[in-house]
């Protein structure tokens, strides 16, 4: 039996004493995230050098046989600190766990990559908490509310309800500026078989003049939703810079920067889901490039690179065609826009070069649109050796 899980976001709406205690909740969580990670950078500090040379005055002396700070240690350490502190106590055990275990696994994940070391999060960085675990369901879908431990119900706006035959996992309280979200995780025990390559495919290119080009000749112009904002946002910004650090007036037009960081998200992300139905509407199968974004936005057009979002778009792709039964896949990158869609051969260009002309073959088109062409090809001769036909649709 397989297991199947989903994530759905609802909007909630705690009352003033419950927002204080979700405030406090988060705080406490961030001031143990932080002293769990100073007992293990204290640690591995005290290791990095003989124990006769070490700097009494830059760092703490460790005796030689203490144990690393793994998050077994920390959380019986939290266990015996909630007996004496009321702070402590006041918040879910198993929330707290959980913060212990998310630096853990950032760890883990620097081990991976060899870099990342996790950092201290400063006052109002840590915007979430998880309650990992539910004996029935806290869900009350009549009265729209759902019960939460140690808060009680909180008005929840239920725009879909939970599909028959999932179980509710955890959830995740989120803070967003001055709106809250809860993330309920879904499980249910069932196969989902796989979907196999099928029917007609598409390439689809990701740039930033023309968020999506595709095989089939449709070009979707980038919507530049944080370019449009950038003269409020820095209006704003300059008056936040204006505050005195900590004081209301600072808070207010913190929140101000942070409703319009939220707002403009928002518009993101809710095109992406839009384009993602558009694209997965005309076709069976769909392909895209494996580059990784993220070296992209270190470049000189990484404002761009982020504000077009465009593994988030590739990512929320993938999410709907395992949702509508499409084929997803995703083919090298290297060389897409420098070969012929149609004869194979290299034809070399600039970055200023917008369209695609073969001497070969006399193959006259768009760079965004033979590049797409190329990956959709790809992906087919990944999968079988059928020949490619491209339909012509207008552009968007």
């Amino acid at each position: 039996m397989g297991m199947l899980r989903l994530n759905y976001q609802y909007r909630i709406y705690p009352d003033a004493e419950q927002a204080i205690t979700l405030c406090d909740w988060l705080e406490t969580s961030r001031r143990v995230y932080n002293y769990a990670l100073r007992q293990i950078k204290d640690w591995s500090n005290s290791r990095k050098c003989p124990i006769d040379r070490c700097s009494i005055v830059s760092e703490y002396v460790i005796p030689p046989d203490e144990p690393y700070p793994s998050e077994y240690k920390q959380n019986a350490e939290l266990a015996k600190a909630k007996k004496t502190n009321p702070r402590l106590k006041a918040v879910p055990a198993q929330n707290l766990q959980c913060t212990i275990k998310q630096l853990h696994k950032g760890f883990d994940f620097m081990r991976e990559r060899g870099f990342g070391y996790p950092r201290f999060k400063k006052p109002g960085k840590l915007r979430s908490t998880l309650f990992p675990q539910f004996k029935t369901s806290p869900l009350d879908a009549q009265n729209n509310v759902i019960k939460l431990p140690k808060l009680g119900k909180v008005t929840i706006n239920l725009h879909r309800p939970i599909p028959d035959g999932f179980k509710i996992k955890n959830v995740r309280v989120i803070k967003k500026a001055d709106h809250w979200y809860c993330n309920i995780c879904i499980q249910c025990d069932v196969n989902v078989p796989s979907v196999g390559f099928h029917g007609h495919a598409i390439g689809v290119d990701l740039g930033l003049d023309y968020l999506v080009a595709t095989s089939d000749s449709l070009q979707v112009k980038r919507p530049r939703f944080k370019v449009k904002a950038e003269r409020k946002l820095k209006l704003l910004q300059r008056r936040l810079n204006r505050k005195q650090k900590g004081s209301a007036n600072y808070r207010k037009a913190q929140l101000k920067v942070a409703r319009l960081h939220r707002t403009v998200a928002a518009q993101r992300r809710d095109h992406h889901y839009k384009l993602a139905h558009q694209l997965l509407a005309e076709c069976d199968s769909i392909f895209f490039e494996d580059i990784d974004f993220r070296t992209m936005a270190k470049g000189m057009l990484g404002k761009h690179t982020l504000d077009a979002g465009l593994g988030e778009l590739r990512q929320i792709t993938k999410t709907v065609a395992l949702k509508l039964g499409k084929f997803f896949d995703t083919v090298d990158h290297r060389g897409t826009s420098q070969e012929c869609p149609d004869c194979g051969v290299t034809v070399k260009k600039t970055l200023a070069d917008r369209i695609h002309r073969c001497d070969n073959c006399c193959s006259v088109k768009p760079r965004d649109v033979a590049s797409a062409q190329v990956i959709c090809n790809r992906g087919i001769a990944k999968h079988q050796t059928l020949p490619v036909e491209h339909r012509e649709l207008e552009t968007a």
